[in-house]
């Protein structure tokens, strides 16, 4: 096998199966808390409904911290490379755009894990929305405004 990065490896052999359901994670590059400006975060959560309305995934759950975001997605017509590159390229051009700044926002490659058809799907979103909670972000969920669960 090839010497590549960590993030190459965890992905070979990986198959993106439409109508499966993944957990997808991604960091700020060197952990910069770029989305305590809740401004900047909700052109994450934009980018999360475009992705929706193109139909290239369906959003489950999902919740936008300082340095990183979680989304639980159903992927629809579109591989997981390809909804994470789309997704982080606009996601930056509207940071920079809107900080008047350049250069990168996002840490190589993501964290992305299948779910079993099994998994308890409501039980992984509340995980994924009481990030702020474990984190001592805010003492009450609703006291955070970056996230959301299609069972809410």
């Amino acid at each position: 096998m090839p010497d590549l990065p960590a993030s190459h490896r965890l992905r070979t052999g990986r198959y993106a199966e439409p109508n499966r359901i993944y957990l997808l994670t991604t960091n700020t590059l060197d952990r910069e808390p770029i989305f305590a400006d809740f401004a900047l975060g909700r052109l994450v959560v934009h980018q999360f409904r475009r992705a929706q309305d193109l139909g290239l995934a369906k959003s489950l759950a999902w919740v936008v911290m300082p340095d990183h975001f979680h989304w639980l997605v159903e992927l629809e017509n579109c591989s997981l490379r390809k909804l994470m590159r789309q997704t982080k390229s606009l996601i930056t051009r509207a940071v920079n755009l809107s900080r008047s700044r350049g250069g990168p926002l996002w840490q190589q490659g993501f964290h992305d894990r299948a779910l079993r058809r099994e998994d308890d799907l409501v039980k992984l979103a509340r995980y994924v929305v009481a990030n702020p909670l474990r984190a001592g972000l805010v003492e009450k969920l609703g006291d955070y405004p970056l996230w959301d669960a299609i069972w809410v």
